[in-house]
């Protein structure tokens, strides 16, 4: 049976499903786009998603430059280079397709063509959004190519400052995105590797938007709901990258992660913040891996919350412990490593991250305000393997 194609508006214009990748030059057009530019990354720059995509526009007699010189964890030189190569193009309009470093790039890269200020004048702090000159900011089109970040229906990019080794949240309203499409046939030749340490992610948000003791419901439910989607689909994408239902299911609980956090993350991405800053280490796996004991560190706060999800995904014993059971063997059954260790993170860790996890923004949403002492314990059991 063949995957329906679905149009959603919400949190903005969503083209999901199968080959919906051929619609873009309209898509381009409608946003008023005639030169865009396509920022991605290194590794996609020479795959089919990417030359098929410029192929699309080619054909559309619309012509479309390529930006691809951005790290795994982006950096304020990447959106530098990626505005430089934006205005010296004479580009209008752009589109970013690949995982979260692609897409957060593209939006800052956006953000910044028609912007006086530096970069870090940006960062999410003491309104100061309101510094942006809206009318100088690009329309972007976000194609995910990964089922993972979210950062497609995000408002915001996370860039490494290369000079303090910080990752820092660039924000404005603007930044989401005019029209995302989620194509699962783009995602059908990520490795297995990337499709569990991604969809680990994914996982990630929503744990991390349900246990956020803000009030907000309708995250809530998104989150629940994003949870049973991983929770029913993740395996089976990474045993068959070409089974496209679950990629497509996949692509789906992604966006609905980061639309679910807007409740807030914790203290999984405020340690995977840091790290991945100062080791270069992959967001994705470091969420996967740090997941489990973050968990065990907040159950006096998330017992109820995690019973009810325990309950909603129908596990045996439908509490705190059966949720816990079921996160580590969903990563011991596609693969994610037990230990920070394992991925070559240092014990010299503990001592030096706690502190930067204090300061990163997610620990506010936290349900448990750590010190860093307490961050740097958490951090102890990850690299040892102590749940």
């Amino acid at each position: 049976m063949p995957l329906p194609l679905a149009n959603w508006n919400y949190p903005t214009t969503i083209k999901a499903g199968p080959g919906r990748i051929r619609e873009l030059p309209g898509l381009c057009r409608s946003l008023g786009m005639r030169r865009p530019l396509l920022i991605t990354d290194p590794g996609l720059a020479a795959l089919a998603p990417v030359t098929e995509t410029l192929r699309l526009c080619r054909e559309a007699d619309m012509p479309c430059g390529l930006f691809s010189q951005i790290k795994g964890n982006p950096t304020g030189r990447n959106i530098n280079d990626g505005t430089a190569a934006f205005r010296a193009g004479g580009y209008d309009g752009v589109i970013g397709l690949g995982g979260g470093s692609a897409l957060d790039a593209a939006k800052a890269v956006a953000l910044m063509t028609g912007q006086t200020r530096p970069l870090w004048d940006f960062e999410d702090a003491n309104e100061n959004y309101t510094r942006v000159d809206v009318t100088g900011m690009a329309p972007v089109i976000a194609i995910p190519t990964t089922a993972g970040t979210g950062s497609e229906v995000g408002r915001a990019s996370v860039i490494v400052d290369e000079s303090t080794h910080v990752k820092r949240i660039i924000f404005h309203p603007r930044m989401l995105p005019a029209i995302v499409i989620l194509d699962p046939n783009l995602t059908t030749a990520l490795p297995a590797r990337l499709t569990a340490a991604t969809g680990m992610d994914a996982l990630s948000h929503n744990i991390e938007a349900l246990s956020s003791p803000f009030y907000h419901p309708m995250a809530t439910g998104i989150g629940m709901e994003g949870c049973r989607l991983i929770h029913e689909y993740l395996e089976r994408a990474v045993a068959d990258g070409h089974d496209l239902d679950a990629r497509n299911q996949m692509l789906v609980a992604s966006s609905m992660g980061a639309t679910a956090f807007q409740k807030g993350l914790g203290a999984i991405h405020a340690l995977a913040h840091p790290l991945g800053a100062v080791y270069d280490a992959h967001h994705g796996t470091l969420c996967a891996i740090l997941m489990p004991y973050v968990l065990k560190a907040n159950e006096s706060r998330i017992a109820d919350t995690m019973e009810r999800l325990a309950r909603y995904l129908n596990l045996p014993g439908g509490n705190f412990r059966a949720m816990l059971d079921r996160v580590l063997a969903l990563r011991e059954t596609i693969r994610i490593p037990h230990t920070l260790r394992e991925i070559g993170i240092p014990a010299d860790a503990v001592g030096r991250i706690g502190a930067m996890a204090v300061n990163d923004p997610s620990a506010a949403s936290n349900p448990i305000a750590y010190t860093a002492t307490q961050y740097d314990a958490i951090l102890r059991c990850a690299i040892e393997g102590t749940v």
